[in-house]
């Protein structure tokens, strides 16, 4: 018999194995968001972890196809490689030829392609929500993974600005839920076009927007003089310490944007629509500065983002965002589909984990797995025990009994391992008089009662 290779256990980097404790964890977040998501009318979908290479290129721009994981082909995948690049070792002409599928960067993109597939089967407006893996080839480092999990809600096919006002309450409701203090942060790109027309920088929104939206980590300075190296203004300096004013209402935002416009010539009705919109979005349902409040550079880099943008930041911990999203206009026209508008937002699910287990919001409960564990001393009272373990699952309570014949402090030691809270010890007396031992694990209270009244305490 051939020997068997050893090999050391391990991980591919970027990916991560989760405990039974970091899945309650996970899981306890999960619910909380699907419950609201629910709660606003949101239905759940879901789509294959891979999509056709096809589908996936040519949306995310040069570095996002970049980072997509490819999927060889099955079988001899070189045997329809031409020779000739293969030899050249040019991996994009040769990955037409042997890799047709790829693993999903987001559940945006499979989204759009989902909708125009499926749209003769869907209502309109479709609101969708999605929890998911995406996969990234990006470097792995400190909260930023290979493989990580997305939670999206969408709304597809309505231009109502009553999308992105429910949307602004979801965000505000699951993090009062979930026990963080977050600000929302929002803003609108035709606002931040205005601002890049003020600045004489229309004719370059992209580089403009690039460039704005790394403010947070370089400063005003720093992205002002990135900006003015790169000679993006066409009418002198930039000085992004305007638009910082004290934004202290929707009506002084209103005044205040409508002045700065009309200071210059140029600034496009588009740009001042935009203003519009956020204050029908903020002005009528949320009492500026106490949930929600107005960045004027708020960019949100992704392309698509075309009116409302949010981005939902932590008080008082150091932590990026912990969600964000925005309106975007023709994405499923990329699928020869009708022009449908969208609205959604996204969840950073890993943040989120880390900003509750530092501030220790985790419910104690979460651990438990099961409520009673039944022990025992010998075969005759290991049957016994298993006898009264089906009494108490037929009452649909979690439980279970230790298998096999183990000294009672081994018994015991599992029991606290998994944080189950009540152990049954049952012996001798315990069989002949049918009044089973109950301890609570947590007090060391020791109690003798009926199988039928400890049934009745543990529902309790």
């Amino acid at each position: 018999m051939a020997e068997i290779k050893k090999i050391k256990p391990s991980l591919p980097k970027g990916t991560r194995d989760f405990l039974p404790e970091e899945v309650a964890r996970r899981n306890y977040i999960f619910d909380t968001i699907k419950s609201v998501f629910r709660k606003y009318g949101f239905q759940q979908i879901d789509t294959p972890a891979f999509e056709r290479l096809e589908t996936l290129t040519g949306k995310y721009g040069e570095e996002g196809d970049r980072l997509l994981f490819k999927i060889l082909n099955s079988g001899d995948y070189l045997k329809d490689a031409p020779d000739a690049e293969l030899q050249s070792k040019n991996s994009a002409a040769i990955t037409k030829h042997i890799a047709e599928k790829g693993l999903r960067y987001d559940l945006t993109v499979p989204l759009a392609r989902y909708v125009v597939q499926h749209q003769e089967h869907l209502a309109f407006p479709f609101k969708r929500f999605h929890i998911g893996p995406v996969w990234r080839a990006d470097r792995p480092q400190k909260g930023r993974y290979q493989e990580f999990y997305q939670c999206d809600a969408d709304v597809i096919g309505s231009t109502s600005l009553i999308n992105e006002v429910e949307l602004t309450q979801i965000y505000v409701e699951v993090f009062k839920k979930l026990g963080i203090k977050v600000i929302v942060e929002i803003n609108n790109r035709k606002i931040l076009k205005g601002i890049a027309e003020y600045f004489g920088a229309g004719h370059r929104f992209e580089e403009f927007t690039t460039i704005i939206d790394k403010i947070d980590k370089i400063g005003n300075e720093g992205a002002a003089k990135e900006l003015n190296e790169k000679g993006i203004s066409n009418s002198g300096g930039i000085d992004l310490s305007q638009f910082r004013d004290a934004w202290d209402s929707w009506d002084i935002i209103e005044s205040g944007l409508n002045t700065y416009f009309n200071e210059v010539s140029g600034i496009s009705e588009d740009s001042r629509k935009g203003i519009q919109e956020l204050l029908d979005v903020g002005r009528k349902h949320f009492k500026f500065g106490e949930d929600v409040i107005f960045n004027p550079y708020l960019a949100r880099g992704i392309g698509y983002y075309t009116g409302t943008i949010w981005e939902v930041k932590p008080i008082g911990i150091q932590m990026g965002s912990l969600g964000g999203g925005g309106r975007y206009d023709n994405l499923t026209e990329m699928f020869g589909g009708r022009d449908m508008s969208g609205v959604g937002i996204s969840f950073g699910i890993e943040r989120i984990y880390d900003v509750m287990e530092e501030l220790k919001l985790f419910p104690a409960e979460l651990g438990e797995t099961t409520k009673v564990l039944f022990v025992h001393f010998d075969d005759l009272s290991e049957s016994y025990a298993f006898e009264q373990l089906q009494k108490v699952r037929a009452a649909d309570i979690a439980s279970e009994i230790y298998p096999g014949r183990k000294k009672l402090d081994k018994q015991m030691n599992y029991a606290n391992d998994k944080k189950i809270p009540f152990v049954i010890v049952i012996g001798g007396d315990e069989m002949a008089s049918g009044k089973l031992s109950l301890k609570n694990m947590a007090t060391g209270e020791q109690e003798k009662l009926t199988i039928e009244e400890i049934i009745s305490k543990l529902k309790k």
